[in-house]
C-alpha cells in the first residue's frame, strides 16, 4: 500500500499546486449553481434538490473528462511515465493511486456545493436521506466517468483527443437511457436490445439512487463499470511498460 499512498498523495497535492484545480472548481461550482436556477429552482417551491441532481449528469459529461484527460496523457507527453513506471511501484498501484486521487478531488468539488442543500434546509424541510442518496449517486457517477476518462488518457498522449473520446463515451452512456433516445430507437431496434441499452445507461441508475432506491444492482453497476475501465487502463499501461 505504500506505493498506492505515495502516488495518491502526490497526485492530490499536485491538483492544488497549480491554478488548474481552482479554475475547475470555480467553473464547476458556477454551473452547478447556475443551471438549476436557470430552470427555476426557487420558482418550483419544492424543498428538494431534484433539479440540482438532474443537471449533474450533463455537467459531469464535460467536467469529469477535463479532470481525467491529464491523468496519463500528460505523463506520456512529457515522458515522465517512463520514470514513474521504473519506480518501485506496480502499475496497479500507480493506476489506483491516480484514480482515487482524482476521485477524491471530484468529491471535494461535490462537497463544495453545500450551499445548495443549506439553502433548501433553510427554506423548507427536505428529506435528508434523499439528499444524501443523491450525493452518493453523484459521487458514484463521477467515479464512472473518471474511470472512462482515465482509460482514454492512458490510450493516447494527446489530452484533447483523450477529452473528446471521453466526452463521447460518457455522453453515450448518459443519453442511452433518455426517453427521447429510446423512443427514437424503438422504431428500428427490437425490445430486448432496447432493454439492454437502457440497462447500460448512467442516467437510469443515477435516477434510481437519487430517488432513494439503493438497490444492490445499481450500486454494483457503478462498481463493476469502474473496475472494468480501471482494469482496461492497467492493461494498456502494462502493455506499454512491456514494450
Amino acid at each position: 500500500m505504500n506505493g498506492f499512498w505515495a502516488v495518491f498523495k502526490r497526485e492530490l497535492k499536485g491538483y492544488f499546486s497549480t491554478p488548474v484545480a481552482y479554475v475547475f472548481l470555480v467553473v464547476f461550482l458556477f454551473f452547478a449553481g447556475y443551471l438549476p436556477f436557470r430552470e427555476g429552482f426557487f420558482e418550483l417551491r419544492q424543498a428538494d434538490l431534484n433539479l440540482f441532481f438532474k443537471m449533474l449528469p450533463l455537467l459531469f459529461v464535460f467536467m469529469v473528462p477535463s479532470t481525467a484527460m491529464r491523468l496519463w496523457a500528460e505523463e506520456r507527453r512529457t515522458g515522465s511515465i517512463e520514470l514513474l513506471l521504473t519506480l518501485p511501484i506496480t502499475v496497479p498501484q500507480a493506476v489506483l493511486g491516480k484514480f482515487f486521487a482524482a476521485w477524491a478531488f471530484l468529491g471535494i468539488a461535490l462537497l463544495l456545493t453545500f450551499p445548495m442543500p443549506a439553502a433548501v434546509f433553510y427554506l423548507g424541510s427536505p428529506d435528508p436521506g434523499l439528499i444524501a442518496a443523491g450525493y452518493l449517486g453523484a459521487f458514484l457517477m463521477a467515479g464512472g466517468f473518471l474511470a472512462i476518462g482515465a482509460f482514454f488518457s492512458a490510450l493516447t498522449k494527446n489530452q484533447v483527443i483523450s477529452f473528446i473520446l471521453s466526452v463521447a463515451a460518457c455522453g453515450i452512456l448518459v443519453y442511452a437511457g433518455m426517453p427521447s433516445t429510446l423512443e427514437y430507437l424503438s422504431g428500428t431496434l427490437p425490445a430486448p436490445v432496447l432493454s439492454l441499452i437502457e440497462s447500460l445507461s448512467f442516467q437510469i441508475r443515477f435516477d434510481a439512487i437519487q430517488r432513494g432506491i439503493l438497490s444492490v444492482k445499481d450500486i454494483a453497476y457503478f462498481v463493476i463499470l469502474i473496475a472494468a475501465w480501471i482494469y482496461a487502463s492497467m492493461y494498456v499501461l502494462e502493455e506499454r511498460k512491456a514494450n
